[in-house]
C-alpha cells in the first residue's frame, strides 16, 4: 500500500498492511475497551473530545499540508476541514447527553421510557476526498455514544489515517478504543462480517455501498451508507443572477470538484439562461488551478489519474453525444492528475454529464422551459443527496425545497453543506441513514424500550 502526490505523480510512502490475524487482535482489544467505556458517563468521554477539538486546532496548519500532499487539497480549504472536525467534536462533547437521555413515554406502565446504549464496536470504511471530516463526523458521535471505532480508510490517504489514530491516541481516550487498519478494499468482506465488528459506516460510491450493504446484510449487520450525488441546482425565473453564479462556481469547484454534495447540474429556465451562463463562466473563469501548496490556488489536481481519465470519459462521451464546450473539457498531458475547470452546456437525457455523477470540475447546464420542468429534471436521476434553489420569492422556494425536490438535504439561495447541527444523508442511490445531529449520533445505539409495571 503507498501513497502518491497527485501534483506531481511521485511516490511519498510505502506501508505495510494489516493482516488478518493483526485485525483479531485489533477488534477483540476493541471490544474489551468498548465495554470500559459504555459505562463512563457522558462527562467523562466529554474531555477527551475536547482534547481531540484542541490538538486538531493546533495542527490544523501540519494536517492540511498532509492532506495537501497526499490527495491535492488546497491548504486554505485543508485547513478549513481541519476547524470543522474540531468543531463536530465540541459539539457531540457538548450535545450527547441530551441527545441520548433517557426519554420517558406514559403509558398504562408504572414507568416506561427508551434508552440508547452503545452497539459495539463500529467499523468505518472511510473515502479520501475529506480525509479527516468524513471520520470525524462520523466518529465524535460515535465515540460519545459509547461505541469502539476502527477505521478503514481510502489507500491514497493512509498518512491522514494513521495520524487521525496518532491524535485521538494523544488525547488521552484508551488506545485500543480507537484503531486504523490498513486493509485492500478486496479483503474487506470477511472484515466486515467478523462477529467482532458490530456495525458499519461506508461513505463512498454507490458501487462500493452496494457492495458493503450485501456484505454487511449477509451478516445481519447495521448499516449507514452516504454515497454519490448529482445535486440538481435550480436557477428560476427570479433568482439573483450573479449571487446564484458566485454560489454555484464556489459549491461546483470545492475540493476542486470532488464533493458528493458539490453541485453537478445546474438547471436554468430559458428567461434567465444567457444571463446565468455569462456570469457562470465569468465565476468559473476566475478561479486559480494550481499547485495545493500555493494561498491563491482555487482548484488542485483531482485525487488520482485512474480518476480524472474516468472524468475525461464521461465528458468526451457527453460531447459525442451533442454537448457543447464553453469552458475546458481537455486533458492536460503533463504529469499528474490534473484537469481543467470545465463547462458543458446543451445537457441533455441520455448523456452521462446529465445521467452520472462528474466528480471533479466539471459543470453541466441543462436549459429548462420553467419552474416545473426544472422540478422535474431535478428529480429525474437515480441519485438523491442534496439540491439547491435559487429565487427571490423566499416562500415559493422553500415550498419546493420542502416538498417538491427529492434530495436528503435541499438548501435554498445557498450551497448545500454538512453542518453538525443538522443531520445530514441521501436517499435513492444516495445511500440511507444520517450522520450529524441529534438524528446521527442515534445510527449507533441500540433505541431500547423498557417498560416496568
Amino acid at each position: 500500500m503507498k501513497t502518491i502526490n497527485p501534483a506531481t505523480g511521485e511516490s511519498l510512502k510505502e506501508y505495510a498492511n494489516t493482516s488478518f490475524e493483526e485485525f483479531e487482535g485489533i477488534v477483540f482489544k476493541a471490544n474489551e475497551a468498548q465495554k470500559h467505556w459504555a459505562k463512563k458517563d457522558f462527562a467523562i468521554r466529554a474531555p477527551y473530545l475536547k482534547k481531540i477539538a484542541e490538538l486538531l486546532k493546533e495542527q490544523k496548519n501540519e494536517l492540511a499540508a498532509l492532506m495537501a500532499k497526499e490527495m491535492g487539497k488546497p491548504l486554505a480549504q485543508g485547513v478549513g476541514e481541519i476547524e470543522k472536525c474540531a468543531w463536530v467534536c465540541e459539539y457531540y462533547a457538548n450535545k450527547a447527553s441530551k441527545f441520548l437521555d433517557r426519554k420517558f413515554i406514559k403509558t398504562e406502565a408504572n414507568r416506561s421510557y427508551v434508552t440508547f446504549e452503545p452497539l459495539g464496536t463500529v467499523l468505518s470504511i472511510m473515502p479520501w476526498n475529506f480525509p479527516f471530516w468524513q471520520l470525524f463526523r462520523f466518529g465524535a458521535p460515535a465515540l460519545m455514544a459509547g461505541n469502539a471505532v476502527i477505521l478503514k480508510h481510502a489507500e491514497v490517504t493512509t498518512g491522514c489515517a494513521l495520524k487521525i489514530e496518532e491524535i485521538v491516541h494523544e488525547s488521552g481516550i484508551p488506545s485500543d478504543l480507537f484503531r486504523t487498519i490498513l486493509v485492500e478494499n478486496d479483503d474487506m468482506k470477511p472484515i466486515i462480517q467478523h462477529e467482532g465488528i458490530a456495525a458499519v459506516t461506508l461513505t463512498g460510491s454507490t458501487r462500493a455501498g452496494k457492495i458493503v450493504a450485501s456484505q454487511a446484510g449477509e451478516a445481519l449487520k447495521k448499516t449507514v451508507l452516504e454515497l454519490g450525488g448529482s445535486d440538481p441546482y435550480l436557477i428560476l425565473d427570479d433568482a439573483d443572477i450573479r449571487k446564484a453564479a458566485e454560489t454555484c462556481a464556489i459549491s461546483r469547484l470545492i475540493n476542486s470538484g470532488q464533493s458528493c454534495i458539490a453541485a453537478k447540474r445546474f438547471i436554468v429556465t430559458e428567461k434567465v439562461y444567457d444571463e446565468f451562463l455569462d456570469a457562470f463562466k465569468f465565476e468559473l473563469e476566475k478561479r486559480n488551478v494550481g499547485d495545493p501548496f500555493e494561498e491563491e490556488t482555487d482548484v488542485g489536481p483531482m485525487a488520482r489519474t485512474d480518476l480524472r481519465d474516468t472524468l475525461h470519459e464521461q465528458v468526451s462521451k457527453s460531447i459525442e453525444m451533442g454537448a457543447e464546450v464553453v469552458l475546458g473539457c481537455d486533458k492536460p498531458e503533463w504529469k499528474g492528475a490534473w484537469y481543467p475547470v470545465s463547462l458543458l452546456t446543451n445537457v441533455s437525457k441520455g448523456m452521462p454529464a446529465y445521467e452520472e455523477e462528474l466528480f471533479g470540475p466539471v459543470a453541466s447546464i441543462i436549459k429548462v422551459k420553467d419552474t416545473n420542468e426544472a422540478i422535474e429534471v431535478a428529480n429525474d436521476t437515480n441519485y438523491g443527496l442534496g439540491a439547491a434553489v435559487f429565487s427571490s420569492h423566499r416562500e415559493k422556494a422553500e415550498q419546493i425545497a420542502g416538498s417538491q425536490l427529492n434530495a436528503g438535504c435541499v438548501f435554498v439561495n445557498a450551497f448545500v453543506k454538512s453542518d453538525p447541527r443538522l443531520p445530514f444523508g441521501g436517499i435513492k442511490n444516495s445511500g440511507y441513514g444520517r450522520e450529524l445531529g441529534r438524528y446521527g449520533i442515534r445510527e449507533f445505539v441500540n433505541i431500547k424500550t423498557v417498560w416496568v409495571e
